[in-house]
């Protein structure tokens, strides 16, 4: 096959013309391309009010004409040959079994993925995740931004799906991949719910409305392979003989395997401190902190795509700068067409996230804007000091407005000033609001980070800096804050425990954390 790259469209052209645009460039007649695949797509805006989309294409030829092309074309680095990198499923020898099943603590992406390739392979994995089934979750959550009644077993951080199914469910990574199992996560995806144009969008998102879907139906077909679900089965602790793992305990009861996927999430806290307490050798980790902004999803779209911005989808922007002080400020998250969530997992202490549907049609944009935080914070040599840090800001945000999300706007912030009234737009929230002191949370030097950074951000994009853009708090669980060590078996420091996903600290989204959950089966089944 060859590849081509920089083929462009104007908005408003259909996509049905790629092929004429190919057929001219390599100068072939349109009969001659027996097929074309989409691997790319993307806009460009950088010659505003002309915005083009922007393809990357691969074609199929007969082989004469494709090595003619080549030749041909051979000084034109948009013109290559290509071939598509396909991700193998790892696959047992048939008389190669366990005993004992293996055991994946978690139903979040990096979970059900690491249950997937395991009954794939006929192993039968039993999951075990704390909180409960997606649609019962989904009452859960929708009860708790109605009345503001917690469940802490089923929220917005636990339940199947993990914490990002209530999300924008962006799954754009930046992991080197070249062994497929980006495009194998994205492709499975599809083969559950998800739109197929996941697979060559230049940022793709499902949205919380079909991850819902997605999750569901490939927890039944794991089902279907031979796995096995329990749904509200927290994990109490491992059980652990001479530096082996020999299986687990769940509310009492002792569930024994020799091979067990720990993927609890990065906000399972009390976990790790049971785990900690067990021997598990971990690291608190840097991470990052800081408050979700909206602004008028119109005005973001207009400064990136111009005039053109109603023809578009809603569109994203990604900010970063470093500051004299030797802090990071970065965008985090960002949800076009969004709401900002209470995401609250503890009782008396509040966190909030971002949310997409799948269409991204509400009227506000919405991201983090966050700053890094670590030494200077809290104490590293203390694997938990972290999640204490965290656990101090969501204690001091829950109490601004008894348990209701904290809002302030940005002139306010600046001015150290409670807010009494929306500007020119109101907030798009779910779960209850209210006014409160957010310039208060922070230490004084963080508090100046965030003033410095949106200073930066407002010459980026005209108006981020707006006096009436919403800040919501607080925004503290942008990473784990730990990190579980593992060797290069992916293995803890105790033998058959395999520490995975974003909780562990070796992932931060949900594709990464669902191709670190293959690539803990992958050492599983070559352990096998």
């Amino acid at each position: 096959m060859i590849k081509i790259d920089q083929l462009k469209l104007k908005i408003t052209e259909d996509e049905s013309r790629l092929k004429e645009l190919i057929a001219k460039k390599l100068r072939l007649q349109i009969s001659d391309i027996d097929g074309i695949e989409i691997i790319k797509k993307s806009i460009d805006a950088r010659k505003k009010p002309e915005v083009f989309y922007v393809y990357s294409v691969s074609i199929k030829l007969s082989k004469d004409k494709e090595k003619k092309i080549l030749t041909k074309f051979s000084k034109d680095n948009n013109i290559s040959a290509f071939k598509a990198i396909k991700y193998d499923v790892p696959l047992l020898a048939n008389n190669n079994t366990l005993s004992k099943s293996p055991i994946v603590v978690g139903a979040g992406p990096a979970g059900l993925f690491a249950a997937y390739i395991l009954a794939l392979n006929h192993l039968n994995p039993i999951v075990f995740e704390r909180g409960k089934m997606v649609d019962a979750r989904m009452i859960d959550v929708l009860d708790f931004w109605n009345t503001g009644v917690l469940n802490t077993a089923s929220n917005v951080q636990f339940g199947e799906g993990g914490a990002g199914t209530f999300s924008d469910g962006k799954l754009n990574t930046l992991v080197n991949d070249k062994l497929g199992r980006n495009k194998f996560v994205l492709e499975t995806f599809i083969k559950f719910g998800a739109p197929a144009d996941i697979l060559y969008d230049y940022k793709p998102h499902i949205g919380t409305d079909l991850l819902t879907i997605v999750v569901k139906n490939m927890r039944n077909e794991i089902i279907s392979l031979g796995g096995e679900f329990h749904f509200q089965s927290k994990v109490d602790e491992l059980i652990i003989e001479n530096g082996s793992i020999k299986g687990v305990r769940v509310q009492d009861k002792s569930y024994y395997s020799e091979h067990v996927v720990l993927a609890i999430g990065h906000s399972a806290r009390d976990t790790f401190k049971t785990i900690h307490d067990q021997g598990v050798t971990m690291e608190a980790k840097d991470f990052a902190v800081g408050l979700r902004i909206e602004h008028p999803q119109d005005m973001i779209s207009q400064n990136m795509y111009g005039e053109a911005f109603d023809k578009l989808s809603p569109a994203n922007y990604k900010l970063a700068t470093n500051l004299s002080n030797h802090r990071g400020i970065y965008s985090f998250c960002m949800c076009p067409g969004g709401f900002v969530v209470n995401s609250s997992s503890e009782e008396n202490h509040l966190v909030v996230n971002g949310m997409s549907y799948s269409k991204r049609d509400s009227s506000n944009a919405n991201s983090a804007i966050v700053v890094s935080v670590g030494e200077r914070e809290f104490d590293k040599s203390n694997p938990l000091a972290g999640i204490e840090y965290q656990r101090s800001l969501e204690s001091k945000a829950f109490l601004l407005c008894n348990g209701k999300i904290p809002q302030q706007l940005f002139a306010d912030f600046k001015n150290r000033k409670i807010s009494t009234s929306y500007g020119a737009f109101s907030s798009n929230v779910k779960g209850q609001s209210g006014f409160g002191m957010l310039s208060d949370i922070f230490s004084q030097d963080i508090y100046q980070s965030f003033i410095d950074g949106m200073g930066v951000f407002g010459t980026k994009i005209k108006g981020f800096d707006r006096e009436d853009a919403i800040l919501s708090g607080v925004e503290s669980r942008t990473s784990s804050p730990v990190r579980i060590n593992r060797n290069e078996l992916f293995q803890a420091n105790i033998k058959g425990l395999y520490p995975c996903g974003e909780g562990a600290g070796y992932a931060g989204g949900i594709t990464s954390a669902a191709m670190d959950g293959i690539k803990v089966s992958e050492a599983i089944i070559k352990n096998l």
